[in-house]
Formats: C-alpha cells, sequence, structure tokens
C-alpha cells in the first residue's frame, strides 16, 4: 500500500513569474508570489484583507480552483498537486493587482502514486488513481506537530515500519501548555503552519495519510473563533496548505460536547465541501457514533469513539458508508492510564478483533504516544503489543478480499467476516468449537493467533457445507479463516474492484413482526442527565432471538441535533444528555434496535416526554 515516492514541495519562478517545474502526479508544487511593496502598506494584516486563487486546467480539461495563502511578510503561496500526467494550465486571480493575472503552463510526469482516498464499495476505501483497495489501519498522536522533531522523525519511521498507513492528530490544540496554531482568530501562527507542512510532507513520504482533527474538544474552536468568518478563514487556510497532500478530514475533537456540534460541523463540513478540490474524506471525531450527522450532506465517512459491539454491530446494517473505530480503546503497555477506556494490551487487541468484526477500520493509540494532556509522547512505547497485534491485523487482512468482506452470521462460537464462497473468518475471542455454513466449495484451513501473527495450516482441505472445528489450543483468542487461495489469486486478476453488489437493509418495524417490546421506561416524563432504567422484553423465543444485540437511541427531533446512542444490552440504565435539547421540556423520541442472531433488524421507537 506504501506509496514509496519522494514527495517534496517543488517551487520555481519562470522569467519574474510564478510558475512550476516538471512535476510528478499528486507532489506539490508551489506558485510564490510577493505583493509590491506599495501594496504591502494597504494591507496590515494580508491574512484578512488579500483574496488569492489559481484555477488549474488539467490535460482532461477538467478546472481545480485552488486557493492561496499568505506565508509571511509580503509572500504569498498557491500549492496545488496535479493528478493527470500532461501539460497543465492556470490563471491566477487576487484583489492585489500585483498579485493578480499572471497564467503559465507546466508539464506533469506520471509519478506512479495511486492517488488520494474516497469511498467505495459501500463501506471500504480505494484509491483515486488505481482504484487500488486501501486497508485503512491508523495510529493516534494527537500532538505530532508539537513534539520535539527527533521524536516526530522516530515516530514516522516505527509506524512505518509497522504497516500503519495513517496518523491522528490535531491542527489545533487547547492545551496551553504547548504553542498556539493562531495567536488571534485572525493570526495564524505562521512557524505551527510551516513545521506542520513539513511534518505532513514526512508523512506522506512514508505513505502515512495525515487525519487531520481542526480543534479540541470542550467547545474549542468555537471559543477560539466565535465567529463564522473567522472559521471560514481558517477553513480556507487549511485547504490551501492541506488539500494537495495525502490528507482525510476529521473535524472536530468529540462533537457533542460543543454548544451546537451539528451546526458547526455542518457549517465547516460544507465548507469543506466547496473548497477542497480534492475531495478528501470528510468525518469528525464523535463521543460515540458520527452517523447522526451524515444526513447533513457533508461527511462521507463515519468515525467511532466506542468499544460497544451492539453499536457497531447495528450501525454496520444501517449506515452506508466506510466505518473508522478511531479509539475503540488504548492500549496501557506502562505509560499508565487516566480513562476506562485505557485498557490492558490483551483487552485492546480482542477490542481490535471485535472492531473489525464490525467492519471497522481501525485506529490505535498507546497512552504512551497518543499525546493526551495527562501523558508525555515517549519512544519507549512505540514498539508495544498492542502496537505488534496491529501490524498482525494489517498483514492478516492484506491476505484477504477486505474490501468485499460482510458481517456473516451463520455461525456458532465465534463472529464473523465472509465473502460467501470465497473466504469465510471467524473470531473466536473464547475459543471452543466453531461451526460455520458454507457454500459447497473446497476451502484450505488456517488458525491465526491475533496475538502472536502465528499462523497454523491443517494439512487437510476442508469441503462441505457446514465445517465444524476447534482451534490448536485455547490458551489465547484465535481466528479461523476458511480460503479458497486459488480462486481468490485468479480474482485478483480478472475482477475488479468491487466484484459484487452490497445488499443494505431496512429495519422491521411491524410490531406483529418484531419478537421483543419495551418492558421500561413504561413511561414519562423522563428525567435529562439523570440514570433511567430500562429493559427489554423478548416475546417471542427462538433460535434466532437465543442471542441479540440491542441498541438504544434518543431523538429530540425538533432540536435538529440528530439522535445520540444513550444505552446498549437487554437491561441497564441509561441517561438522556441534556445537550439533547435546548428547550424543556422536549419530545424526544426513544428508539430500541434489535439485531438477532441471524443477523435480521428490527427497531421500535417510542414517544416520550423529557423534563431538566
Amino acid at each position: 500500500m506504501r506509496c514509496l515516492a519522494a514527495l517534496v514541495l517543488l517551487a520555481a519562478v519562470v522569467n519574474g513569474q510564478p510558475g512550476c517545474p516538471p512535476t510528478p502526479t499528486y507532489t506539490p508544487c508551489e506558485l510564490v508570489l510577493e505583493m509590491a511593496e506599495a501594496e504591502a502598506a494597504a494591507h496590515g494584516n494580508p491574512y484578512l484583507s488579500v483574496e488569492l486563487h489559481a484555477e488549474f486546467r488539467s490535460p482532461r480539461h477538467r478546472t481545480f480552483l485552488m486557493p492561496g495563502f499568505w506565508d509571511g511578510g509580503r509572500r504569498f503561496v498557491i500549492r496545488f498537486s496535479p493528478t493527470d500526467p500532461g501539460e497543465w494550465d492556470f490563471r491566477i486571480t487576487s484583489n492585489v493587482k500585483s498579485l493578480s493575472g499572471a497564467t503559465g503552463r507546466f508539464p506533469a510526469t506520471d509519478s506512479g502514486n495511486p492517488g488520494y482516498l474516497r469511498p467505495d464499495n459501500v463501506h471500504h476505501w480505494s484509491t483515486t488513481e488505481t482504484r487500488n483497495a486501501h486497508l485503512w489501519m491508523g495510529d493516534t498522536c494527537y500532538r505530532f506537530a508539537w513534539i520535539e522533531r527527533s521524536l516526530f522523525d522516530k515516530l514516522i519511521e516505527v509506524r512505518a515500519s509497522q504497516n500503519f498507513n495513517h496518523l491522528r492528530g490535531l491542527v489545533m490544540h487547547n492545551d496551553e501548555r504547548l504553542a498556539k496554531a493562531y495567536l488571534s482568530p485572525d493570526e495564524p501562527n505562521l512557524a505551527h503552519f510551516q513545521e506542520l507542512d513539513n511534518r505532513i510532507l514526512a508523512m506522506n513520504r512514508e505513505g502515512i495519510f495525515a487525519d487531520l482533527v481542526l480543534a479540541g474538544d470542550e467547545n474549542h474552536l468555537a471559543r477560539e473563533m466565535p465567529q463564522w468568518q473567522q472559521r471560514e478563514r481558517y477553513i480556507r487556510h487549511l485547504v490551501a496548505r492541506y488539500a494537495p497532500m495525502r490528507i482525510t478530514w476529521q473535524g472536530v475533537q468529540e462533537f457533542e460536547e460543543y454548544e451546537d456540534g451539528r451546526g458547526l460541523l455542518k457549517e465547516i463540513g460544507l465548507l469543506l465541501k466547496k473548497l477542497d478540490p480534492y475531495q478528501h474524506p470528510r468525518s469528525t471525531h464523535t463521543v460515540r457514533t458520527s452517523a447522526p450527522l451524515l444526513e447533513d450532506g457533508w461527511m462521507n465517512y463515519v468515525t467511532y469513539q466506542s468499544s460497544d459491539t451492539a453499536l457497531g454491530a447495528v450501525e454496520r446494517q444501517i449506515v452506508r458508508a466506510p466505518l473508522v473505530n478511531a479509539e475503540f480503546a488504548y492500549e496501557d503497555s506502562g505509560a499508565g492510564k487516566s480513562h476506562p477506556h485505557h485498557v490492558d494490551s490483551d483487552t485492546f487487541r480482542r477490542r481490535l478483533w471485535n472492531a473489525a468484526m464490525n467492519g471497522q477500520y481501525p485506529t490505535f493509540g498507546n497512552t504512551g504516544t497518543y499525546g493526551g494532556r495527562k501523558f508525555e509522547v515517549e519512544e519507549n512505547y512505540l514498539d508495544s503489543p498492542g502496537a505488534r497485534a496491529m501490524s498482525a491485523w494489517f498483514e492478516f487482512f492484506s491476505r484477504t478480499r477486505f474490501w468485499e468482506l460482510q458481517p456473516f452470521f451463520e455461525i456458532d462460537g465465534g463472529r464473523a467476516l465472509a465473502l460467501p464462497g470465497i473466504e469465510y473468518i471467524v473470531y473466536l475471542e473464547k475459543p471452543g468449537p466453531v461451526e460455520v455454513v458454507t457454500e459447497k466449495k473446497s476451502y484450505e484451513v488456517y488458525w491465526f493467533r491475533p496475538a502472536t501473527g502465528e499462523v497454523v495450516k491443517e494439512k487437510k482441505d476442508y469441503k462441505g457445507e457446514r465445517f465444524s472445528g476447534q482451534p490448536p489450543d485455547i490458551s489465547s483468542d484465535w481466528v479461523l479463516h476458511l480460503s479458497r487461495d486459488g480462486r481468490k489469486e485468479g480474482m485478483l486478476r480478472s475482477w475488479k474492484f468491487a466484484s459484487r453488489p452490497v445488499f443494505m437493509q431496512e429495519a422491521e418495524r411491524n410490531a406483529q413482526r418484531t419478537p421483543f417490546e419495551i418492558a421500561a421506561p413504561v413511561e414519562g416524563p423522563l428525567p435529562a442527565g439523570k440514570p433511567v432504567e430500562f429493559a427489554v422484553k423478548l416475546t417471542r423465543q427462538t433460535r434466532a432471538t437465543s442471542s441479540m444485540y440491542y441498541l438504544w437511541t434518543a431523538e429530540a427531533t425538533s432540536e435538529r441535533q440528530g439522535y445520540r446512542v444513550i444505552g446498549s444490552g437487554e437491561k441497564g440504565s441509561f441517561t438522556i444528555p441534556a445537550s439533547l435539547a435546548r428547550n424543556y421540556p422536549a419530545v424526544v423520541n426513544l428508539r430500541l434496535y434489535g439485531l438477532n442472531l441471524n443477523g435480521k433488524l428490527y427497531a421500535i421507537d417510542k414517544v416520550v416526554r423529557v423534563e431538566k
């Protein structure tokens, strides 16, 4: 997956005019301009008052509109990466006379770079240039822009060797101990952004995408930039600097903690969609799931901060977008822990594989390297058991047709993904006997130990319609892999990226066909911000209902904030967040999803009154 071609900034000035030398595709080139001295006197803060952009026309006659950015003093830059080999034309426009009107042409050469990322085949990823499947595996270092450069270089070197191809971090931090990205809402700290430029380019050279979180939690972006015009300039600045690089956009930390998180994310998300000519993937960090924001039209993949199997299993059935679990757990391999989701290495590995069985792409975090407020980033935690488990995960799925796998339910003894008739992958968190219903073909049988990456191949192939077996031992979790290796090799030569249609189900809402009902809460009013007991009553006992995933959501529809996941399971307590509504009492729709053993999804709605 890694692009080995060097990624550098190319810049040239030809006969006093901005221009680019011959530029490899997907490599940033800079058109460098300088404002006349007399005009500079009229623009005391160029960040606020100077407008600059260029239109680039491709050899295929596609036009890319790219904003420019102020880079200090009288210097301005328009950064651009050509996507096609051949001759490119450009025209520069500005409200400053000395910057406006230049035209030019430059050649782009084919770099062999697979391109940027795009959502594909409903729940998966491919590259824009080659449509190669992309196996997303991320790491987290929120402070990657602030740690010592030598430590950053070591981080990237090690993570690249471990097969990580994404790194998530903040552009603007709300830790007062760190240098500010913006000295004021109208004054970017250019030294910070120039260093960030260099670090993202260094990541890209190692085949690592930068997953950019634009601001911190607790209403950070709204506090730092309270006016929409300030946020618009910020987004334009980021697009100008980073859209030509290999990135994704990840909104803000924990959008639910913002006073109007949905509204703010829609504002900046639509700006990204409008301004980014390369249309890099867009989502946001979340307390649990960002799926409620999909209907706003700007987001095209979903992120999670949850190890809740019911949440992952249910939303995989109803969400038509790739799923990235950015925080199912952080591994504590010795640095310590400060939150409940900071877990030991074995628990981390088990959560990793359960996330994979939900069809989610994983992002790693170690408390010694993720850059939280209470932890320093330390080199000695880079080679941890959790990082090695991530590498083993990557190597395993690299041998599969991961971009076509779907959750599979015709099993006993584990959780599964499958491309029926081609391969079946069953995770046995608690090792023991397993049965899998298969299409009648001949399959190689492998046992994979996630803790070590060990692979045990059974001497005899399996042929039949119901596989029965058990792992080599019961000392740890295992993965069963039934694979038609020869058939997969042939498919790689002749089948397109998406060889089969993906079917999505609608939740069954007919009460007569639903095998359960809400037993509690019976009636309102319910309190906001306080625990409420809930319970489900199963009304039909069948094999399919012998194992159920239940998920509870709440939405104040008149408030337009979207739903919130508030609980899971057959019984317990949930809390309706006070931030769900601005005006109380509020009318809230409770929804209970139930997913049975056969993968059939049901939903029940109940309207309740909520008081604060």
